[in-house]
């Protein structure tokens, strides 16, 4: 969260005691009490007092002190002012604020001490230089506001002049869920709101500001937007979006035209997908970490704008719940999926698109310089060329896009009229305007050319004039024009004709009156030609201006064609398939892969897996198999296939037909929450409490190893509770994996619940896993198995071995010794199980008198079944031998019943 820059020292000297400066710093620092003040002063930035010593450790730089009309020497620290951005870009990333105070008047004219004025805040969501913000990833700062049963949401990128508004139920939980989608890097609200929401906000925000609603504000809020704009809010988005513009305004104080158009939208209109699950799933960073290289988004991003790339990473952080939106952007796929050469004329002219938006943004904010323009001329001359591409697709989804849209090509002549093809970065040295753009400009240029060609010409005249060869003419910006001769020469010089100037070890340096004379014309018109050039530059700046609008629809057009191109790119690369979205429930996927884990793979193929979600084959998957047969990257999978198509992207697999899924529930892995003071198993618990209280019909819910981390028959029994639960009540789609194999009983009680197990297969000993997903249940986990694959010591597993058998032959026995003591409990216990020779169902335990006759004899019966099975050697068994003794057992079942 956020840091606080500490107060200026408590003095009990009184400010009057200190220099005029600074008096005038300790007034302007009163201003911005929590923030580092950046104080100017000649070509630094300097900071003062407490800023001072937090700064030199924060920045590592040296901590010095300085006069100031006291006894002691106060603390003092300083930087550049050409690197400012870096060392702020430092202390934002921390979660400082910072406050830049500049000189606002010019220092020949001042009486007194310069005036000095805060001429912007710079704080972790208001980020504008380039090189502090990722080039494909938004930076947002969020505003919160409650207001009845409703929190109302703000969010906006400062950099784009985007600006999201939408409101949620008032828990803590929506709050989480809608705010993960954006990552803030900064939260506004009042004190309140945020130590409510504290937990599940401090995950993602580097910066809370406490701020309160008033009506100065609100006054604010209808003098920056149109009422059109403000008329479909509710109390609680108009209250958000004030609080974020007053804070904006009151920050950045200057215009904020580019934050014109609020995009308002409803969160039922997206997946919603909470911060477990998308960080379970690896959406757009790995759990490892925290990386982008191998997440979905990693696979997915073949864009080549910086615009391209943040739309696309929205798209995978909310995917679309509506089939017409999904079936139009799946249309734009298909089209580049299938015309290569199209996709690659896209690509190229794309490459050659700079930021658009956030040029737009810099343009609007009075910070763009002479090569942004150059860079937004040489963008807008590649429209022209991808609008044509559009339109001659046949694809309406891309027609459409460009159908009303403007080139924007006169902004691009504006810019080719009067910026230079090579500009300096500082707009302040001129060196920007092109000839022929403004006459007294190319007036100006030609009396300093002049005089520079007469400096020139003097040089020689002087030559000869003394007979000095080595005598020469310099310039530099302390003493100006001069002439240099060397001390071995001087007694060659004419008296009365030089002035010296300056002394040097080997040489001295002489003013002439004519000399002097054109030095102060030459200045002159270069002084007057650089501030003439910033003249002109910063009114063709405020001119483009005045088109922020077009340029910002420009710039999310060509966004969303990059992001259309970068899915068929990947799709091609993965060999996907288009998706159907079903119009009834049912999701089916034929040969189904994980696209990260496929994408990565290095040795073999990937072996893909059907999935069958519906009313016929069953809602819940009941998954059993042994440890690392990859039940996890399945079920994985499955939900990485659905997200992939509700964004509009085809999908790996051979066929896919995938309903509109509402929100997905992952428990996936397992992890303390040590700070918390919560358990592994408390953690799933609270993840389960989650799914059964926001799951629908439509959700899809993934759960990996269901009722770990308690006793085994307490962690069996939750499990078989949390699967009934979500089948009798909630009705929705369940992938569920177990070691607990006693379950697969459910299959008979549960209509909708299917059993499915990995494939293994054993020869001489050895366990190959298949990754194949087969119907049916499993038997065992081959986790001692799989401790030896990981490399344990031998003799552990061979003794891991012994235990195993030594556990199997007690369990046997005692079994024994309980039917012998009370065989009517003993009866009972053995119906309860026999889900092995598909009798009674499990769920139901007989109560009553003790069975006689022909039950007794099938409970007798089922008693040496049982036997039989516990006391095979699966592990040295061939699959031929299996499959001879389980029909051998079937016909002895057979016969008896």
């Amino acid at each position: 969260m956020a840091h606080n820059a500490p107060a200026t020292l408590d003095h009990h000297l009184a400010e009057a005691q200190y220099t005029p400066m600074m008096q005038q710093y300790l007034a302007i620092k009163k201003e911005v009490p929590d923030a580092f003040l950046f104080f100017r002063l000649g070509d630094f930035y300097e900071l003062f007092f407490e800023d001072a010593i937090l700064a030199s450790r924060e920045l590592e730089i040296t901590l010095t002190g300085r006069d100031a009309g006291v006894e002691e020497r106060v603390p003092m620290c300083g930087v550049p002012y050409h690197s400012v951005d870096n060392y702020i870009a430092k202390l934002i990333e921390k979660g400082y604020k910072v406050a830049i105070c500049e000189q606002v008047e010019d220092p020949k004219s001042a009486k007194g001490v310069v005036r000095r004025e805060i001429i912007r805040i710079v704080t972790p969501g208001t980020v504008m230089e380039s090189n502090s913000l990722a080039e494909s990833a938004n930076n947002y700062i969020a505003a919160l506001a409650e207001e009845g049963e409703q929190f109302g949401i703000a969010i906006c990128d400062l950099s784009t002049g985007e600006l999201h508004v939408t409101s949620v139920p008032a828990t803590a939980e929506n709050l989480a869920d809608e705010l993960n989608a954006f990552m803030p890097s900064e939260l506004l609200g009042d004190a309140r709101l945020l130590n409510r929401a504290e937990a599940v906000l401090s995950a993602f925000s580097r910066r809370a500001v406490a701020t309160e609603w008033t009506a100065e504000r609100a006054e604010l809020l209808q003098a920056h937007f149109a009422a059109p704009q403000l008329a479909p809010l509710n109390e609680a988005k108009r209250r958000a979006v004030c609080l974020l513009i007053s804070y904006l305004h009151e920050t950045q104080k200057r215009s904020l035209d580019h934050i014109r158009h609020i995009r308002v939208y409803e969160p039922q209109h997206y997946m919603v997908l909470d911060p477990f699950t998308r960080r379970n799933l690896e959406l757009t960073e790995t759990i490892r970490d925290r990386a982008k290289t191998g997440s979905l988004l990693w696979l997915l991003d073949r864009t080549v704008t910086s615009m391209g790339g943040r739309l696309l990473k929205r798209w995978v952080d909310k995917p679309l719940l509506s089939a017409e939106r999904i079936t139009k952007r799946l249309n734009a796929v298909d089209y580049l999926f299938h015309n290569l050469i199209a996709r690659e004329e896209l690509r190229q002219a794309l490459k050659e698109v700079y930021d658009l938006e956030r040029l737009a943004g810099r343009v609007a904010f009075g910070t763009a310089n002479a090569r942004d323009l150059l860079a937004l001329k040489l963008s807008l001359r590649q429209i022209p060329g991808i609008m044509r591409l559009c339109r001659e697709s046949g694809c309406q989804t891309l027609i459409a896009l460009v159908a009303d849209l403007d080139d924007c090509a006169d902004i691009a002549d504006w810019i080719e009229a009067a910026i230079v093809d090579d500009p300096p970065v500082s707009v302040r040295d001129g060196g920007m305007i092109k000839p022929g753009y403004n006459a007294y400009l190319d007036k100006l240029k030609e009396a300093s050319a002049g005089g520079k060609q007469w400096i020139a010409q003097l040089e020689k005249q002087e030559r000869e004039l003394t007979g000095i060869k080595s005598l020469k003419l310099g310039f530099n910006k302390v003493f100006g024009y001069y002439i240099e001769v060397t001390k071995a020469n001087l007694a060659q010089l004419p008296e009365g004709r030089y002035e010296r100037k300056q002394t040097l070890a080997n040489a001295e340096r002489f003013v002439t009156k004519e000399l002097k004379e054109k030095e102060s014309l030459i200045l002159e018109a270069e002084e007057k030609m650089v501030d003439l050039e910033y003249e002109l530059f910063v009114e063709l700046r405020q001119q483009i201006a005045g088109q922020i609008a077009r340029l910002q629809r420009l710039g999310a057009a060509v966004a969303e064609v990059d992001a259309y191109q970068s899915l068929a790119e990947a799709s091609v690369a993965g060999r996907f398939v288009r998706p159907e979205i079903a119009a009834d429930d049912a999701l089916m996927i034929v040969e189904g892969r994980h696209p990260v884990v496929e994408a990565v793979l290095t040795n073999g193929k990937f072996v893909g897996n059907d999935t069958r979600l519906n009313h016929e084959d069953g809602s819940i998957m009941l998954i059993t198999g042994p440890n690392m047969a990859g039940k996890s990257t399945y079920m994985r999978q499955v939900a990485l296939i659905v997200i992939m198509a509700q964004i509009g992207c085809f999908v790996p697999a051979q066929k896919a037909t995938v309903p509109l899924i509402d929100r997905i529930f992952t428990r996936i892995g397992a992890a303390d929450d040590l700070v918390g003071g919560q358990s592994t198993f408390m953690v799933e618990m609270k993840d389960i409490q989650t799914m059964t209280e926001k799951a629908t019909g439509k959700s899809l819910v993934i759960i990996d190893e269901l009722g770990r981390g308690t006793s085994t028959g307490e962690g069996m029994a939750i499990a078989q509770a949390v699967i009934e639960y979500l089948h009798d009540h909630i009705g929705c789609k369940t992938l569920v994996s177990t070691h607990f194999h006693e379950l697969a009983h459910l299959e008979q009680s549960l209509p909708q619940l299917r059993n499915y197990r990995m494939a293994v297969r054993e020869d001489d000993g050895n366990v190959t896993f298949l990754r194949k997903l087969v119907k049916g249940a499993a038997d065992t986990s081959y986790g001692i198995y799989c401790a030896r694959i990981a490399g344990l010591p031998e003799s552990l597993i061979e003794r891991a071995y012994q235990i195993l058998q030594q556990y199997a032959g007690a369990k046997s026995a005692a079994s024994r010794e309980t039917f012998a003591k009370a065989p009517e409990n003993a009866a009972e216990e053995v119906v309860q199980m026999s889900w092995f020779v598909g009798q009674e169902d499990a769920q139901a335990p007989h109560k009553g008198k003790p069975k006689k006759g022909k039950e007794a004899n099938i409970d007798s019966h089922a008693l040496k079944t049982l036997e039989k099975l516990k006391a095979l050697d699966l592990m040295n068994m061939t699959p031929l031998q299996a499959m001879n003794v389980l029909y051998e057992l079937k016909q002895q079942i057979c016969l008896k019943i």
